[in-house]
């Protein structure tokens, strides 16, 4: 019986098993089926992943075949970039073939806008993007790089060439006077100071908000537009792992001709026969006898444009990037490094970002986020030019790579010439590198976490914490040849080197909670489509700045010993400055609403109080509304059908704000400063010399913006045409108040305007498989108007780049805009005709009756001075500061830029285009490389050579003062005489900077997927790049995109002695697996 029982309970368990087994064997099955596109090309590396277990996964073969095992009711999940993703259930089969549509379907793509997303054919607003593909199909060492000529309306200014360049970026124009007109970056929803520091391969897309309606959700922050940038999130699937690397070498672009060796002692020699006649030594002690004029024939020498910013500038960058996850969480962690030997001496540029993105889903209706970004940048060097400091701070470097003497000359020293070193005399141009250099170390973290919470069906709340630490660590030097030393430190310690180390520290604290919900339950059918979300947030920023500054340094002492031995100076100055913390409270709310997708409206509305504003004046409130009626959904549109795909017309109006003005303006504040003037005292308590001002209230800018957004043949052409005016009123300005002890204060005055037209099209020509032509442009029109300036006059600022000596070179008045140049109008030279004859008594040519007399600008007269018009019609016929009037305006007509891309069988070709056009160009070097002013020994550039300039010599050597023979002498010659008394800007020096430029040119391949995917590489794509290809333009300066003296926003498009910008060639490989 036992043994019975045993058999039966042997069975039994081995049927159990059996059963098993055949359940587990019922429940999988190997699928297989074949990927292709919808012309019937087979698709070679499409991902075929289970739904719900991303380890599961495979991809299809060279003949876009697949095989996976899964359970029987599975569902697959078909992917491809550049196609629609796709799913299909199993349900026990075993042969599941499947097309992938291209995803080319531009008006179902997101689009990121202000605490949210909408898809862009439910736009409203005035919106652009960049996405990744075109971020990824160029390399750019940074993300505002990136927007160069890509977007209608949006004017990217490379201010100079240094590696660390400031580029400034205009939304529509800007409609501050004397603030500030950058717009609001939003980095992931978090507000920063700069987007310069994100390098390009981390970013997702970017969007520019430019109306009222889409800005107006940012409130105080949004008048001079948004730019939201998203940076790259992991994907749910397997590990993917993307290296991207480059090496590039540079040179300068464009140098400057300069004087002869032989032509450079002619003209100083000639110089020194103007000055004194009877008294040639300042001549002879330095360059020998008139008679040996010949030994200078032909002898080498010194290019110190070549020897300053000639080198060969090298740049290093490489990104390292790992993304996936599953359905409960997905990550992104990328590193990069830019290492950039830049062409100037003494110049390097390091760049080092980290940053960790984490999306995590765990239970199906909550969401919990985290991302830091971590950057360390050094700038070692000269670096940009400081075109933002104080009179102290105008030490330039290029400019003595041009005036400085060609060859060596013995016994010259920087004292010859003039005892005034106003404008800085002969400094030799390494030896000026290395006085004026500079160490920065720039620190930037940003952290930030969100909760979501799905309550219940489309009611979602989300709360938002971030954290911002930006730390600057600027150390500054300045050598012997730096006017610095020579003016501010005490008797003792003038001449001898000096430093300032300043710690700039400021902390920003984010918290935004808001409430969403779609009404879709309310409505039956599917025709009404409701949102809403409201919300709050709270900033508040704390800044701090630390200042020492230490003279007295022994002489022989270079930047690195005084950096590190800063003992061995004498302290002038600690001081520690505390910003008023900046609060920002806020409420802002928007609704969605559609019908049928055919009639679209959008309101927002935003409450800010700031904390730099007085109780009664702290709130402001910016509210919006836009439109939309998609007419191609009209039923009398139906005709149109086979060839228009979408007709969306567009209107806005709506309100933003502006506060961008320092803290602590509403009570006077004093500070304690050191002094070496004072006798017996070492420091004194003053108020500073911003006067306090608790009346001031917020700038506001209201939008009104008009869209028409078209797309036709399947997709193939998209396009928007715009137009808008902007007016600010209740401008944040920064007014003089001379004569009460103060220097300025902040007010609200005056009123601006900016209306402008703008048009993008995009157009894919040819799509096939293996080959494909797009294109795409973009213009925009703007012009700015000062409508109003309040109680204030109408005024000039100067730009003091020549010190006091030019006085008031830009004028801004009621009727006019920020930009207009103001001056001299050039009337030529001087002709002996103009001149009754030389008196010999006096030693002097008389002028004739009748002509303009314009000695007390240029100096003392004789045939071949620069000759001034006489504007004001004086009957004394004497030009002076009276007779200068507008001569230029440093704003264009209209920007833009186009792009070509074209594919063939794994190539690929870009082109990307940008211009300005009817823009002036404030050209300070062309003055100074021209005009002697109060200086001598000065190099000058060809425009001055000789045969060109007016010329005073005989052969012999001696001046001529014969009318007949002077004029016989210069009927060829079309210059003046480059002797000045001081430095004068006519219109002869403002000229058209209008431009195109080829800002990049790439080809690449991609290794056919049939090779790389032997070697399990996904894909793998080698290019080559060229930066600055060629500039087309009349400009005859280095570059005609510059703006180097931005102490203030008045003075745009001046070029002084700004870093040239440089042509570039790039190698690199994008590695993905």
């Amino acid at each position: 019986m036992s043994n019975q029982m045993k058999n039966m309970r042997n069975a039994l368990l081995f049927i159990l098993v059996a059963m098993i087994s055949l359940s587990v064997s019922a429940q999988n099955v190997t699928v297989k089926g074949t990927v292709t596109d919808k012309t019937g090309e087979t698709v070679i590396g499409a991902s075929v992943v289970e739904k719900g277990n991303t380890s599961n996964g495979t991809i299809t073969d060279i003949d876009g075949n697949f095989t996976l095992s899964v359970p029987a009711n599975a569902t697959l999940i078909f992917s491809y970039v550049g196609m629609t993703t796709q799913e299909a259930a199993v349900k026990g089969q075993k042969v599941i073939n499947v097309v992938l549509a291209d995803d080319a379907q531009a008006l179902e793509e997101v689009v990121v806008i202000g605490y949210g997303a909408v898809k862009r054919k439910d736009l409203t607003g005035s919106v652009a993007t960049v996405n990744s593909e075109t971020l990824a199909a160029v390399p750019v060492a940074n993300a505002t790089e990136a927007l160069t000529g890509k977007m209608a309306g949006v004017q990217i200014t490379t201010t100079e060439g240094s590696p660390d360049a400031e580029m400034k970026i205009r939304v529509r124009g800007g409609g501050s006077i004397t603030g500030d007109n950058t717009p609001l970056f939003i980095v992931d929803g978090f507000p920063v100071e700069s987007i310069s520091d994100i390098p390009a391969s981390d970013i997702e897309d970017m969007t520019v908000l430019k109306d009222a309606s889409s800005t107006a959700i940012y409130g105080s922050r949004g008048a001079n537009g948004v730019i939201l940038v998203t940076t790259k999130s992991g994907k749910e699937g397997k590990v993917n792992v993307n290296y991207n690397a480059y090496y590039s070498w540079k040179k300068i672009a464009k140098t400057l001709d300069v004087l002869s060796p032989k032509d450079y002692a002619k003209w100083q020699y000639e110089l020194a026969l103007l000055k004194d006649a009877n008294d040639l030594s300042s001549y002879e002690k330095f360059f020998g006898k008139y008679q040996d004029m010949d030994m200078y024939d032909n002898i080498p020498y010194n290019d110190w444009q070549d020897l300053t910013f000639g080198r060969t500038g090298e740049t290093f960058n490489h990104n390292l990037s790992i993304t996936g996850g599953s359905e409960k969480i997905r990550y992104a962690f990328s590193y990069s490094h830019m290492n950039d030997k830049a062409i100037m001496e003494n110049s390097t540029f390091k760049r080092d970002n980290f940053s960790l993105k984490l999306n995590t889903k765990p239970v199906k209706n909550v969401t919990v986020d985290f991302s830091a970004r971590y950057s360390d940048t050094d700038i070692i060097g000269g670096g940009a030019t400081d075109a933002t400091g104080g009179t102290y701070d105008t030490d330039r470097r290029l400019k003595y790579s041009v005036i400085y003497t060609p060859i060596p000359l013995s016994n010259l020293d920087s004292s010859a010439g003039s005892d005034d070193d106003d404008l800085g005399n002969l400094y030799h141009p390494l030896t000026s590198l290395y006085d004026n250099d500079r160490k920065q170390e720039r620190k930037t973290l940003n952290m930030a976490g969100s909760f979501g919470w799905e309550i219940f069906k489309n009611f979602k709340i989300k709360t938002e914490v971030g954290y911002d630490d930006y730390r600057n660590n600027d150390q500054r030097f300045w050598g012997l040849t730096t006017y610095y030393i020579k003016n501010v430190p005490s008797a003792t310690n003038q001449g001898k080197p000096a430093i300032q180390l300043a710690n700039t520290s400021r902390h920003k604290f984010r918290n935004t909670n808001t409430i969403s919900y779609d009404f879709s339950k309310l409505f039956k059918g599917d025709k009404h489509h409701l949102n809403a979300m409201i919300g709050h947030e709270w900033i508040i920023t704390k800044s701090s700045k630390l200042t020492n500054i230490v003279h007295g340094f022994p002489e022989g002492f270079t930047s690195e010993q005084a950096w590190k031995l800063t003992s061995m100076g004498t302290p002038y100055s600690v001081d520690n400055y505390l910003d008023p913390d900046d609060k920002l409270l806020s409420y802002f709310g928007r609704v969605n609403y559609d019908f049928e997708s055919k009639y679209l409206l959008s309101a927002t509305f935003r409450a800010d109080g700031s904390s730099k504003f007085a109780s009664g004046n702290q709130w402001g409130y910016f509210p919006s509304a836009a439109v939309a009626w998609r007419v191609s959904s009209e039923p009398f549109m139906e005709g149109t059908k086979n060839w228009l795909d979408d007709l969306k017309l567009r209107l806005s109006y709506g309100t933003a704000g502006n506060n961008n003005i320092p803290s602590g303006q509403m009570v006077q504040t004093y500070q304690n400063s050191t002094t070496s003037w004072i006798n017996g005292f070492t420091n004194y308590w003053a108020p500073s010399k911003t006067m306090a001002n608790p009346d001031l209230k917020w700038e506001t800018t209201i939008t009104r913006n008009i869209g028409l957004d078209f797309t036709v043949l399947g997709g193939k052409l998209n396009g928007t045409v715009e137009a808008y005016l902007n007016t600010t009123k209740d401008l944040l300005i920064q007014f003089p108040v001379g004569g009460t002890g103060y220097d300025n204060q902040y007010r609200n005055m005056g009123k601006t305007e900016n209306k402008g037209l703008e048009a993008t099209i995009n157009w894919t020509a040819i799509d096939k498989k293996d080959f494909g032509l797009s294109f795409s442009a973009n213009i925009g029109f703007n012009k700015n108007k000062i409508k109003d300036l309040g109680i204030m006059n109408d005024f000039g600022q100067a730009t003091e780049w020549a010190s006091t000596e030019i006085g008031y070179d830009y004028w801004i008045a009621k009727g006019g805009s920020v930009g207009k140049m103001y001056g001299y109008r050039s009337d030529g030279r001087y002709e002996v005709s103009d001149f009754t004859g030389y008196d010999e008594a006096s030693k002097s040519w008389i002028l004739k009756e009748g002509v303009a007399d314009a000695s007390s600008v240029v100096g003392k007269l004789r045939p071949g001075s620069m000759k001034l018009k006489n504007l004001n019609g004086s009957e004394d016929n004497i030009v002076d500061a009276n007779d200068r009037e507008i001569i230029g305006d440093a704003n264009p007509v209209h920007t833009g830029g186009f792009s070509i891309n074209a594919r063939a069988y794994g190539f690929d070709l870009s082109a990307n285009f940008n211009w300005s056009v009817g823009n002036d160009v404030y050209n300070a070097n062309k003055i100074e490389f021209t005009q002697t002013g109060k200086y001598q020994y000065r190099n000058m550039i060809s425009d001055m050579a000789d045969g060109k300039r007016w010329t005073n010599l005989n052969e012999d050597g001696t001046l001529c003062n014969d009318p007949a023979k002077l004029a016989a002498m210069n009927a060829n010659t079309t210059m003046w005489s480059p002797m000045t008394d001081r430095m004068v800007f006519s219109d002869w020096a403002v000229e058209d900077g209008s431009f195109l430029r080829l800002n990049t040119l790439t080809l690449g391949y991609t290794i056919p997927k049939a090779i790389t995917n032997k070697a399990r590489i996904q894909n793998l794509r080698f290019y080559v790049t060229a930066y600055n290809v060629f500039c087309l333009t009349s400009y005859s300066g280095y570059d005609p995109e510059v703006s180097a003296m931005r102490k203030t926003n008045l003075t745009p498009g001046v070029d002084y002695s700004a870093y040239p910008k440089s042509r570039q060639f790039v190698v690199g490989v994008n590695l993905n697996f």
